[in-house]
Order: structure tokens, then sequence, then C-alpha cells
């Protein structure tokens, strides 16, 4: 849209009588840019020079998948080692997490329980919740971002140890509604 606006000024020449300029950025290098900031998962992009602003935005959607559990013992195992638990023995976890609400990061990260190593948790197990509490803060590129829980019920499960790095759409706790 910008390079639009641009593209029509250029054609009428600007309001101060400066000659027209070729613009910075065609469709083809915006739809390039788009795919570019799609691939590497970013919801907000902006890009800006002396000729073009672009912004770039996207709404997520979070899908909940099962966790994966292997079927098969590790390719390698030690001599004398006992065989791998069947995945039978998984099931029950799975089951706990069964009606759970996953509070999951909107962004890519490192997880922290607490906005300081001196202050206690946000939240910890068996805590209740409102939609409007901040149950951890996930830094990004030095910018600290607060997550909420968004529902309101009482925090079950703690996926993520603090200051570990955690991706897009990894679950962080489980919350009984």
């Amino acid at each position: 849209m910008a390079s639009a606006t641009q593209k029509e000024d250029n054609d009428k020449g600007t309001a101060k009588g400066t000659p027209a300029t070729e613009p910075s950025l065609n469709m083809d290098e915006l739809r390039e840019l788009a795919k570019l900031v799609d691939e590497h998962g970013f919801t907000d992009f902006e890009f800006e020079n002396e000729k073009i602003r672009v912004r770039l935005g996207k709404s997520t959607v979070i899908h909940h998948a099962a966790p994966v559990v292997p079927a098969h013992p590790a390719p390698y195992e030690a001599p004398g080692a006992q065989p791998a638990a069947p995945a039978a023995d998984a099931a029950p976890e799975a089951d706990e997490d069964d009606g759970l609400h996953q509070i999951t990061s909107p962004i890519v990260g490192t997880f922290y329980r607490a906005p300081s190593p001196e202050k206690p948790a946000y939240v910890k197990e068996g805590d209740t919740v409102s939609p409007d509490t901040v149950v951890c803060i996930v830094e990004a590129m030095k910018l600290m971002n607060e997550i909420q829980a968004e529902i309101s019920g009482e925090i079950v499960k703690v996926y993520v140890e603090n200051a570990q790095p955690v991706e897009f759409g990894q679950p962080l706790f489980g919350i009984k509604k």
C-alpha cells in the first residue's frame, strides 16, 4: 500500500516541485519480504528508509497438539541398559493435560517466572488467576513481554523452568478452569 501511494505521488510529481523518483520497493519485493517474515515466525515487522515505510503484521492462531511420544526405544542404547518404557506409560501424563487450558508463548524468547531474580514468582502451582493476571515474562530482544492468563482458573502445571528458552506456541502453564 505504501508503494502504491508513493507511485501515485511520483506520477504527479511532489507538492514541493521536486522531480519524481522510482518507488524503493515493488510488489514482488514486498511479497518476498512478507514470505520471509512469515517463514521466521514474526508477527510484526516494520521497515523504514528515506523513501518508504512498510509495516507488516499478522494475527496468530495457536494450535494445540498432543505431545509426541516415541513408540520405539532410542536407536542407540548403552550395553546392559534397560529398554525404554512402553508408550502406554506416557499416556497418564497426556491424560493429566486433557481438559487443561494451556497458556502458550506468543513469541520466541526466554521465560522468566518472576519480574527479577530477587522477587517471588508471579504465580505457582495452586494459585488462582483471573484473565488479567500476569503469569510470567517472555524476554525477546531485550524487551520484557508480560504474559497474562487470559482466563480464570487454577494453575495446576508449570511446563517450563525459569530462565529457559521458549518457542512460539510452546505451553508455559496448564490451567484448570
